[in-house]
């Protein structure tokens, strides 16, 4: 029906325009690589399955909507979904994995998420870490957008470099760049907000 050299931005703009059968091919083209990243990260088949659903639904409803602007980088943009909704069962689970440093040199020396370890806590202990969290999450937040999603696939999924660089499009280098450039600017936040993120 389609030649397999039409790209998926032709498929995208076939089907916003109302041919069903561009979005099969687009489904088709796309689906094992999202669903094994999915698969990767959550280790759950059937969790796997639902999150790829919800993936496809939420694809589905913003390309209806006419809110889909990534020109040339649908896959990119698909698997930005997925790894949100597994940030959201993650967070929902209270499973969030908070990474160190790895293997120690893939990041810049200062690593905000190295002081933020779960140990023996105590209630008071405890509603302090949760603050603290809250306040890691909303620099996070301020963050530009392409450093803001490679901390949140590093430390909130425990993705690799290699992973994230797949999923981004980008090379390994350019990620851990945005890594590093994502880390000095959390420090200059934490410095300008003046805030403690130790619950000693």
């Amino acid at each position: 029906m389609f030649a397999e050299k039409v790209d998926d931005q032709t498929l995208v703009s076939l089907y916003i325009n109302g041919q069903e059968s561009a979005f099969e091919k687009l489904l088709r083209r796309n689906q094992s690589k999202v669903f094994g990243y999915i698969m990767k990260m959550v280790k759950d088949e059937d969790l796997a399955n639902d999150i790829f659903q919800d993936t496809f639904v939420k694809v589905v409803r913003t390309l209806k909507n006419g809110k889909y602007n990534e020109e040339g980088k649908f896959l990119p943009w698909v698997m930005r979904i997925a790894h949100n909704l597994i940030i959201d069962h993650f967070r929902k689970e209270k499973k969030m994995p908070i990474a160190g440093r790895g293997n120690g040199n893939e990041d810049d020396d200062f690593d905000i998420f190295n002081i933020l370890k779960i140990e023996d806590q105590n209630i008071e202990d405890e509603i302090i870490y949760s603050q603290i969290l809250n306040d890691v999450r909303d620099l996070v937040e301020l963050l530009p957008e392409d450093q803001k999603e490679v901390v949140k696939m590093r430390h909130y999924v425990g993705m690799s470099f290699k992973d994230i660089s797949e999923a981004t499009n980008v090379s390994i280098n350019t990620s851990l760049g945005r890594m590093r450039y994502a880390l000095i600017n959390l420090r200059k936040l934490i410095e300008e907000k003046e805030l403690s993120l130790t619950s000693s």
